[in-house]
């Protein structure tokens, strides 16, 4: 990467903090690190000569930090991943487990980033921290992963979850209600994986997507104070949402689930989850039934649980725009996870009350079919009916609609940042790299992440892709904190405000329980391991293409 070229108008502050940072660190200037919103290495601004480029304005403070972290985490998941999860576990003890397990890895991830945040506080997170701790490639894949799917296959999902559950409200609104139908492309089954089975095309819930990512795209573009009241009034009705759901476990609890769940019987608390127990598995899709230990079948399972939990991490994207961010991005890390990982370990306790854990697929009742097979895997409505019977469905999906459009507008606003970092390094489209002048948003960016986004929406392959890329994500965290321990040795001396608790126990901890999980994903679930592996590392020849062009800019 070539060394910053800072343009005359720069401001003393960035020349200030260039300067710390070379004489800290004793590494050269990233162009994404010269300024929040200035000149770097492969940089551009569209600033005339002689005026200040524009600025990231920093609009937030702890609470709309706090309010993306735990925004962006709570989607639809929480609602939804348990059924799966107790088919394959069957045990209400081991459910918890699995939890609790999420709970605390995220927790463990969210200190060690916090020290990174608070040393590197630039806008694109952990893009950032890869780059600088691992190199430019690395940062790069990350940013590429994030673009192609992390991100906006994310967007573009919660998007039609939110089109799915309006039509609770408007039937019309439906994914089968075609507006027009392109094709579908068949299924292809390529050894454990099925590919393709999807079909391309505007329908009523796609449309409500799209309707959503523009409305909250461009709400953006007008800055980040209003994208930040958006996020704090939406987090804060979720986050209402989730204990209205508490609450009702607690004035609605149903006998005879107690008795299944929580009794002693066949059905009890520590049913099949002694240390001996062996655990059905599916290899792949199709595959053979392979029987597993217990440690197994968590590792298992949090294809549902840890993701359902992801996102947490963006809130660093956003740094550049946090006030006070070397106190304020660790302590929202921490309070964001420790707050939304309570309220999920809440939740499933709730079910478990309300729903006796086994059912039967062909049951007609709440109570027959169970957490294990509620109707179309959605626990928390089946939760709701019990307690509240008509008007149950309905009050869930309010709740999820309000979860699923802040989740929206949290990732949208954050995944901006990542790409203009990017740009400003020479490495994503140039035009992404330009704040606007009136409101220091990257407004760009903004809108070429509306494009691939709504381009998902129509192709029905956001959610095949959200499976494939599950495993790159953990691969991404675990080279992320693994990062964490290269910057204490090749950067002894940076400023670090707040340093990771626990270091290095607990960061090498998450390390290797998140390596377990990688392994266990590897053996039994390859659907969701080597496509997203494939989809990583076609970003590599795209990386030396981006060199090649910045070398040939630069000369």
């Amino acid at each position: 990467m070539a060394s910053s070229r800072l343009s005359g108008s720069f401001g003393s502050e960035a020349r200030d903090e260039a300067a710390r940072y070379s004489a800290q660190d004793g590494s050269a200037l990233r162009g994404s690190d010269a300024q929040e919103g200035g000149v770097g290495a492969g940089a551009r601004s569209d600033a005339p000569t002689g005026t200040a480029a524009p600025k990231f304005v920093q609009g937030m403070g702890l609470f709309s930090a706090t309010a993306i972290v735990m925004g962006s985490m709570i989607g639809s998941g929480i609602f939804i991943v348990p059924a799966d999860m107790s088919r394959v576990l069957g045990s209400p003890a081991l459910l918890i487990a699995a939890w609790l397990v999420t709970a605390a890895m995220t927790i463990i991830g969210a200190l060690s980033y916090g020290e990174l945040a608070a040393m590197m506080p630039k806008a694109g997170g952990q893009y950032v921290y890869l780059r600088e701790a691992l190199g430019p490639i690395w940062g790069f894949l990350y940013g590429w992963t994030l673009f192609l799917v992390i991100q906006t296959g994310t967007i573009a999902a919660v998007g039609v979850a939110f089109g799915k559950f309006l039509g609770v409200f408007f039937p019309s609104v439906s994914a089968s209600h075609w507006l027009w139908h392109i094709g579908h492309v068949p299924a292809w089954k390529v050894g454990p994986m099925v590919l393709g089975n999807m079909d391309i095309g505007l329908n009523t819930a796609n449309l409500a997507a799209i309707a959503i990512i523009t409305l909250l795209t461009l709400s953006n573009t007008r800055g980040v104070k209003l994208g930040a009241a958006v996020q704090n009034v939406f987090t804060s009705a979720k986050v209402l949402a989730l204990l209205g759901i508490v609450a009702v476990g607690l004035v609605a609890k149903n006998a005879a689930a107690m008795a299944a769940n929580f009794g002693a019987g066949v059905h009890s608390f520590w049913a099949n989850a002694g240390w001996h127990t062996q655990h059905a598995v599916q290899v792949g899709v199709g595959g053979p039934v392979e029987y597993v230990g217990i440690f197994t079948v968590i590792a298992v399972v949090q294809v549902g649980s840890l993701f359902s939990s992801d996102a947490w991490n963006n809130v660093t994207f956003t740094a550049g725009e946090i006030r006070n961010p070397r106190r304020n991005l660790p302590l929202s890390l921490v309070l964001g996870t420790g707050v939304v990982l309570l309220l999920y370990v809440l939740c499933n306790f709730v079910y478990l009350s309300v729903l006796p854990m086994v059912g039967t697929a062909g049951a007609t009742t709440l109570a027959g079919r169970g957490i294990q097979f509620a109707t179309e895997d959605r626990v928390a409505t089946a939760v709701m009916q019990s307690a509240f019977a008509g008007i149950g469905s309905k009050l869930m999906a309010a709740a999820i609609l309000v979860s699923t459009f802040g989740c929206v507008n949290g990732m949208l606003m954050a995944g901006a940042r990542v790409y203009y970092a990017m740009s400003r390094d020479g490495l994503f489209f140039a035009p992404a790299g330009v704040l606007s002048e009136r409101s220091g948003a990257p407004v760009n960016s903004l809108w070429m992440q509306w494009g691939w986004t709504c381009l998902l929406c129509l192709s029905g392959s956001y959610g095949q892709l959200l499976d494939y890329v599950i495993f790159a994500v953990l691969v991404f965290y675990v080279l992320t904190i693994f990062g964490l321990f290269v910057l204490r040795r090749t950067r002894p001396e940076a400023e670090r405000p707040y340093r990771a608790f626990g270091y290095p126990v607990l960061p090498a901890l998450y390390i290797a329980m998140a390596v377990w999980i990688c392994g266990v994903l590897l053996r039994y679930k390859p659907q969701y391991t080597w496509p997203g592996l494939i989809l990583v590392l076609l970003g590599v020849p795209v990386y030396m293409m981006w060199k090649r062009k910045e070398t040939a800019v630069r000369d």
